[in-house]
């Protein structure tokens, strides 16, 4: 924020100076070699050379018959020119603002003795037995507290779920998701959500999100089984309450929708109706259980039945 104080002090004094020498610059945006050429008052213009009826040096005017309204003018547009300026670059102090004390959060909770506590082997839904993923495969942090977190991001392996776990923890592979959830509905949790899981092939995704793998490959609509579903739409409607993710298809995504990824997973037979269906349905039992609930204590709706798939896009 101070830097950029500096910098429109500096841009202010070097206006001013440029105004007392009679040319609004040498090679700048208004004046001697511009960008723009031949402009509205004379042979050069506003951005050019500036010889001409109304010209004068830069645009400012006084070379001809019109000099002393180009004064004028001149005097007008730079008076209109500076509180633009000043406008920008109290929004861009405010900006910068906003995002020094973001950074500074994020350097407070890396700070010793900041961190939230940790327990070895805890899992954030009770359900999930904890495998740890490679350290490579994972960065430290204390989200949502210096990261908030607003997305879930499907994927599915393209593989079984061992060899899901098997990757993400070597170090080699430089990339994992926070959970795994496997055909029969088993839940395999790698990485704290409170961490950045290198899951999406996007660092912004990656740091607001949560990943969660899915056991199978995507041109085989068999591997995604009715307990799979299941226990992945508790998963993720657990998440959503936990952070306040809207429960939609705007922030529940597949890694084919993360901006610049290059994966297609979950694929055209992930069928998000239901499972958008699914998550909706957990997050009312959530919101009318006692004490508002968690996805992980409480009975999906439908028992252990066969999902009942119908019509109805998913939103």
């Amino acid at each position: 924020m101070g830097q950029a104080a500096n910098e429109q002090r500096q841009d202010e004094a070097r206006e001013e100076r440029e105004e007392a020498r009679g040319q609004p610059g040498g090679h700048g945006p208004e004046g001697g070699q511009g960008t723009e050429g031949a402009g509205p008052a004379g042979g050069g213009g506003e951005h050019g050379d500036g010889r001409g009826t109304g010209g004068g040096s830069g645009g400012r005017g006084g070379g001809g018959d019109d000099g002393d309204d180009g004064d004028a003018a001149y005097r007008r547009q730079v008076t209109r020119r500076r509180l633009l300026l000043t406008g920008v670059g109290v929004v861009g102090l405010g900006v910068a603002g906003v995002a020094a004390q973001q950074e500074i959060k994020r350097w407070w909770w890396r700070m010793p003795g900041n961190e939230k506590p940790r327990t070895e082997g805890a899992v954030d839904d009770t359900r999930a037995r904890w495998v740890a993923a490679s350290e490579a495969n994972w960065r430290r942090a204390n989200r949502p507290a210096d990261y908030g977190i607003d997305r879930v991001v499907v994927h599915v392996v393209q593989g079984s779920a061992a060899i899901a776990v098997k990757v993400f923890r070597d170090p080699a592979h430089r990339a994992a998701a926070h959970y795994i959830v496997s055909r029969n509905g088993q839940l395999t949790q790698m990485i704290r959500e409170l961490d950045i899981g290198y899951h999406a092939g996007n660092r912004q995704y990656n740091e607001r999100s949560v990943g969660i793998e899915h056991e199978g490959w995507i041109h085989r609509p068999q591997d995604f089984t009715d307990a799979m579903y299941r226990a992945s739409a508790r998963l993720t409607a657990g998440i959503c309450h936990r952070y306040g993710i809207p429960a939609d298809r705007a922030h529940i995504i597949g890694h084919d929708e993360v901006p610049g990824a290059d994966h297609k997973d979950p694929g055209p037979h992930w069928d998000w109706n239901t499972y958008m269906r699914l998550v909706r349905a957990q997050m009312k039992v959530i919101d009318t259980s006692p004490g508002g609930g968690t996805a992980d204590s409480v009975r999906p709706p439908g028992g252990t039945g066969p999902l009942l798939r119908g019509p109805g896009p998913a939103s």
